[in-house]
């Protein structure tokens, strides 16, 4: 089990949709 690769690609998931909602907050 790749125990490092699942919470690397999971972080860069997770950031990557928080930075998709600041974006659509911080354009209205």
């Amino acid at each position: 089990m790749s125990s490092k690769r699942y919470p690397e690609e999971f972080k860069i998931e997770a950031v990557k949709q928080i930075t998709e909602k600041g974006h659509s907050v911080a354009d209205v």
